[in-house]
């Protein structure tokens, strides 16, 4: 059974993870996202649920204002060809829907299926914010709380710099 909004915060708690909720109007894209919620503190996710072709995922968080390679990411991971993984793998694995995606979407990953890449500037912020699950929310946690959490599900992140190569102008 995967973890909702609710269950998710209730987890989060019982963890010792303290994060402030803002509710807003669903968004689809970091533009919408930031008409409510580009007032707050910290860094802002942008989240890429990708596969290569040998099938192996990765959740990629980064600054939102990036654009990702994805190119010199599939050869900085030392993965094939990366593309973007379709709604039904992106429900069956992490539980959400297009627009909803976020790094607190693999506490529904219990096979560790999903690798996660972090940008380090986003984790140099003191807060980051992102969706609990749906994109009718958005959650201020501590960049320390984050990677907590990462842990407490079995996924121990890989941080690499964005800004060596690994985003557009």
């Amino acid at each position: 059974m995967f973890y909702d909004q609710q269950r998710l915060l209730q987890r989060l708690e019982e963890w010792g993870i303290t994060l402030e909720m803002h509710r807003h109007p669903p968004v689809f894209t970091v533009d919408e996202a930031r008409v409510h919620v580009g007032h707050l503190p910290g860094g802002h996710c942008k989240n890429l649920f990708l596969k290569d072709k040998k099938d192996k995922l990765w959740l990629v968080t980064v600054l939102d204002e990036r654009r990702v390679d994805l190119n010199a990411l599939a050869k900085r991971l030392g993965a094939g060809r990366l593309s973007f993984g379709k709604p039904p793998l992106l429900a069956e694995i992490l539980g959400v829907t297009p627009g909803s995606v976020t790094p607190l979407g693999v506490i529904n990953d219990r096979a560790q299926r999903v690798s996660v890449v972090l940008d380090q500037a986003l984790m140099r912020c003191e807060q980051i914010n992102c969706h609990p699950l749906q994109n009718d929310a958005t959650v201020v946690m501590s960049s320390a709380d984050l990677l907590r959490f990462f842990r407490a599900t079995g996924h121990e992140p890989l941080e690499l710099d964005f800004d060596d190569g690994l985003s557009l102008p």
